[in-house]
C-alpha cells in the first residue's frame, strides 16, 4: 500500500512531463544540438590536438588511422560529457513539476492529504530520477548510432552496463540535490531562469566545454570538491577506455596517462590518482547530505505549520 502511494504519485510526475510535448521536444533538440555542436567544433579541435602529440613522439605512425582514432577518441570523450549534462539538466527540468504544484498551491494540497510527506518527496525524486536515466540512455543509444555512422566500433556489452550503473548512480544524486533546490524556489520562473544558469555553467564545472589541463590550477582544485566532474570523469574512463589504448598503441604507456590527466578522464589530487570506488562513495555521500538536508528542512517547514 505505501509503494503504491509513491509509485502514484511517481506516475503523476512522469506523466506531467511527457504530456508537455514542447518540453521533451526540446529537452531532446537541446541535447542533438549541444552533441552536434561539440563534436563539430571542440571535436575538430581537440582531435587535432592529439594528433599533433602523437606526432611529437616521433617515429614511422600512419597519419590518417592516428586522425581516426583521435576523433573517435574525442567523440566518446564528448559523449560521455553530454550524458553529465544531460544527468543533471533532464532531472533539474524534471523537478520543475514540484515547482509548479508550489506555485498553483497543489502542493499545499498534497500536505493536507493523508500522505506522510516522505512519500511525496519520494514521488518527485524517483520520477526525475527514472526520466533521468531514460533521456540518458537515450543520448548514449542515439551516441552509439552516430558512431557507428561514422565507421566507429559500438561499446562493448560490459562497458555499456557499468554506463548504465554510473547513469542511475548520476541521475540519483542530481534528483536528490533537484529536491533540495526545488524547497527553495517558490516560482516558475525563478526555476526557469535557474535552469538556464545551471545548465550553462554544467559543462564548465564538469570539465567539458575546457579540458582540464587549460583550466587554472585553483579553478580545478574547486572543481574536484564538485560531483560534476567526478560523474563526467567515469563515465569518460568507460566511454574512452578502448579509444585510448587504440590511440596510443605503441608508444609508452605515459603518453595514455597524460591524455587521462589533462581531460579529466582521470582526476589527480596532491599528484595521487582519484579511484572510481572513491567517486562513487563520493557521490553516494553527496546525495545523502542532499536527501539529509531536504529532510531537516522539511522537519522546519513542518513545525511551522503547525
Amino acid at each position: 500500500m505505501q509503494m503504491r502511494e509513491i509509485t502514484c504519485l511517481v506516475k503523476r510526475n512522469i506523466l506531467i512531463y511527457i504530456r508537455d510535448y514542447v518540453s521533451v521536444f526540446f529537452s531532446v533538440l537541446s541535447m542533438l544540438i549541444v552533441l552536434a555542436l561539440m563534436i563539430i567544433f571542440l571535436g575538430d579541435m581537440n582531435s587535432e590536438n592529439v594528433v599533433w602529440a602523437l606526432e611529437q613522439f616521433g617515429g614511422l605512425r600512419d597519419t590518417a588511422a592516428d586522425k581516426k582514432n583521435a576523433e573517435y577518441l574525442i567523440q566518446m570523450w564528448t559523449l560521455a560529457g553530454i550524458l553529465e549534462v544531460n544527468a543533471v539538466t533532464i532531472v533539474l527540468t524534471v523537478m520543475g513539476a514540484m515547482v509548479q504544484d508550489e506555485a498553483k498551491n497543489r502542493l499545499a494540497s498534497f500536505y493536507t492529504a493523508p500522505v506522510r510527506r516522505l512519500k511525496i518527496a519520494l514521488g518527485y525524486i524517483f520520477s526525475s530520477w527514472v526520466v533521468g536515466i531514460g533521456m540518458c540512455m537515450l543520448t548514449l543509444l542515439l551516441g552509439e548510432i552516430y558512431m557507428a555512422v561514422c565507421g566507429h566500433p559500438f561499446l562493448a556489452a560490459s562497458d555499456c552496463i557499468r554506463l548504465f550503473g554510473m547513469i542511475v548512480l548520476n541521475t540519483f544524486v542530481y534528483a536528490s540535490f533537484a529536491y533540495l533546490l526545488a524547497l527553495f524556489i517558490h516560482s516558475e520562473s525563478a526555476w526557469s531562469s535557474m535552469l538556464t544558469i545551471i545548465g550553462t555553467l554544467v559543462g564548465f564545472v564538469s570539465a567539458i566545454y575546457l579540458p582540464m589541463s587549460m583550466l587554472p590550477e585553483r579553478v580545478g582544485s574547486v572543481l574536484k570538491c564538485l560531483p560534476m566532474l567526478h560523474g563526467a570523469a567515469m563515465m569518460r574512463m568507460v566511454c574512452t577506455k578502448d579509444a585510448i589504448a587504440e590511440t596510443f598503441a605503441g608508444l609508452p604507456e605515459s603518453a595514455g596517462e597524460i591524455f587521462r590527466e589533462q581531460m579529466g578522464v582521470s582526476v589527480f589530487v596532491d599528484g595521487n590518482e582519484i579511484s572510481l570506488q572513491y567517486q562513487i562513495l563520493f557521490l553516494l555521500a553527496c546525495a545523502i547530505i542532499a536527501i539529509g538536508v531536504s529532510a531537516w528542512v522539511n522537519r522546519g517547514r513542518k513545525l511551522r505549520d503547525r
